[in-house]
């Protein structure tokens, strides 16, 4: 439409506006359909032709950075019942972050439902969401394309038609049932991609991580990004495969790090090797081991004593520095073995109360078994139930009552919700939160009929994923 076609019909709109006639005002193509009727009729057939053509007709044309989005996937799984929607959305509208968010997600696909897109959707970033949301994944980071991914195997000729998500779900796949195949798309691929997705796909190959994956690892030393030769270096680390990355100079950083370490003997019967932290006399020294504990390898640090990594855990003095022993457990959790971070692991949840708390750092190399020792661990002792609040990786809905009502946790939120004192509350309110992702109905069911009775009012938000995990009892996907 140009200025002209605008200009005749602002003064149709503006004679109408007046009450006058607007039939002498019109274009006189206009005229022609309309000057056989009666002057009534004349202004109802401009009127007509006018809204044609401001709403029909002659509507501006998209502009052109609006692009088309495909139609959104639909997912593999049912949705959640209508009649759970409004607790879903009390429980969404409670969790402050999206992590949190997720974490309500995750919950929910564990009973095999997935969310209504207009409660939650993934973003385009995400990768800790459920699995079965890739598609909604791969939707929002692709709204610019047409192309769908296709619901077929990955290979090297369909790698190409798989958007990140998609293609990150069947890689896990494929390293959990056919690790070789995995890692082959990853060597053949993975090459062209840019750095940043080659540093999401090497990270994959923790999955499944064994000895035939040295060689492909080992060739990574010479890729162009520091990110991906530093991931290489870890998991070839977790492997027994030492040697220490590079330092800036000819000082040996293992060597460093091993001066701030002291051995020593303990025993008058049988006499055996420990090894304690050395106290820092600056705030220089301070920085430079937390650096060293960060950057070295743990096998590297091992090997420097004679030792083996879970005889060198096994002799190492914890609660000499608090500062070492996490800066130490850290290190396992990067670069150690399997069979170091499993004995590290046993050793902290045995050992319970704040060593407990530390082997959180460990959570995404424990198997489901162990993550569910240490939880329990920690519940027990009811002093360091914030940190589940750290919890990363762990299963939803399988705590069950006997694990909350045999330890010390139940008595602490009862204390908490009869009492008088705000902060306590609050700090309470957030651990239901938590519970609620790890309990299962039964369990969700009974603490919400606890914490009611001891004194936290029946609406408050803080039961939000409780009620909708105690709902949430069906699995139509098993």
């Amino acid at each position: 439409m140009n200025e002209l076609d605008q200009a005749g019909l602002a003064r149709l709109r503006d004679g109408w506006i007046s009450g006058g006639a607007a039939f002498e005002l019109a274009p006189a193509e206009w005229k022609e359909v309309a000057a056989a009727a009666s002057p009534d009729e004349q202004e109802r057939r401009l009127l007509a032709i006018a809204a044609q053509a401001l709403d029909v007709a002659l509507r501006p044309a998209a502009p052109k950075t609006l692009k088309q989005r495909p139609p959104l996937p639909v997912l593999a799984w049912p949705v959640l019942p209508e009649r759970l929607r409004p607790s879903l959305r009390a429980a969404l509208k409670y969790a402050a972050d999206a992590r949190l968010k997720t974490r309500v997600a995750t919950l929910v696909a564990s009973r095999g439902f997935v969310l209504h897109p207009m409660d939650w959707m993934p973003t385009a970033s995400s990768q800790e969401s459920p699995e079965v949301y890739a598609p909604w994944v791969d939707w929002q980071a692709g709204a610019d394309s047409g192309k769908q991914s296709r619901r077929e195997h990955l290979t090297a000729e369909s790698w190409d038609d798989f958007y990140p998500a998609a293609r990150r779900g069947a890689l896990i796949g494929l390293r959990r049932s056919a690790p070789a195949l995995a890692r082959t798309l990853i060597e053949t691929k993975g090459a062209s991609e840019s750095a940043e997705v080659r540093l999401a796909l090497i990270e994959l190959m923790r999955i499944g991580l064994g000895a035939d994956d040295v060689p492909f690892l080992k060739s990574l030393s010479a890729d162009r990004s520091g990110k991906v030769r530093e991931m290489a270096g870890r998991l070839l680390a977790r492997l027994g495969e030492h040697g220490n990355p590079a330092s800036g100079g000819s000082e040996d950083p293992v060597a460093e790090l091993a001066a701030f370490i002291e051995e020593g003997k303990s025993g008058f019967i049988r006499r055996r090797t420990t090894y304690s932290p050395i106290k820092p006399k600056s705030q220089a020294q301070q920085a430079r081991r937390a650096d060293l504990f960060a950057t070295c390898y743990f096998g590297d640090l091992v090997a420097r004593f004679g030792k083996t990594e879970p005889d060198f855990i096994g002799a190492w003095q914890f609660g000499v520095d608090d500062g070492a022993d996490l800066f130490l457990v850290r290190m396992v959790s990067v670069s150690g073995g399997d069979a170091a971070v499993a004995s590290l692991a046993d050793l902290l949840v045995a050992a319970g109360g704040r060593l407990a708390h530390l082997a959180l750092q460990l959570m995404l190399r424990l198997d489901s078994g162990r993550k569910r020792d240490l939880i329990r661990q920690i519940l027990n002792d009811a002093q360091n139930l914030a940190a589940l609040n750290m919890v990363e990786g762990a299963e939803a809905g399988w705590l069950e009552w006997g694990d909350l009502a045999k330890g010390k946790t139940l008595l602490a939120l009862r204390s908490a919700f009869s009492g008088d004192n705000d902060v306590i509350k609050r700090n309470a309110e957030q651990h239901l939160e938590t519970l609620g992702f790890l309990a299962n109905p039964v369990a969700a069911e009974k603490l919400i009929g606890e914490v009611v009775a001891a004194g936290l009012p029946p609406a408050s938000p803080s039961l939000g994923l409780l009620r909708l995990n105690a709902a949430l009892t069906e699995n139509p996907t098993k």
